[in-house]
Formats: structure tokens, sequence, C-alpha cells
């Protein structure tokens, strides 16, 4: 099982570090990153094995936009699965 990580805001000093970090926090082992700065506007997109979460995924994806609000980034976690049926046609 693995999660998107979306990640946008204006670009700051440790920022993949934090989520990260906050992956790491809760058992998220992050798998895959790409990441852009445009014009001081930092994006990401993150994949993370979440099969050894060692809490309920919705626990997760709050602690994950907590983690946004604290860093004034808006920072999103959804299910793989949930993530491909949005992007389904």
């Amino acid at each position: 099982m693995r999660a998107v990580i979306t990640v946008v805001g204006k670009d700051t000093i440790g920022i993949i570090a934090k989520v990260a970090s906050r992956c790491a926090e809760y058992g998220a082992n992050v798998e895959e990153v790409t990441q852009s700065v445009l014009q001081q506007m930092f994006a990401m997109v993150m994949l993370a094995d979440i099969t050894a979460l060692a809490v309920p995924f919705d626990t997760f994806a709050r602690a994950m936009e907590e983690l946004g609000r604290e860093t004034n980034l808006v920072i999103h976690a959804v299910h793989e699965a949930i993530f491909d049926a949005m992007h389904r046609i």
C-alpha cells in the first residue's frame, strides 16, 4: 500500500527533510520524490510505502496536514487507491 503526498507553498530550506521526517515518525517509507521550484513556489509529489504505518491512515493524513499548517504549506496525503480512482476516466 502506498500514499501520494503532495506539498505546495513558498520555497524554504528543509521542506523535503521535514516531510520525510514526519513520514518516518509514523512508519511511512518514502519511495519516490519529484519536486520543482517555480519562481519561489515549491511543489512536490512523494510516494510513500504505508504498509508499516504505526497509526490508522486518517491519523497519518491529519498529521501531514498539521505539518503543512505549521510550515505554511499545503500538504495532502491520499491513499494510492483513492488517488488512482480519482484520476481514472
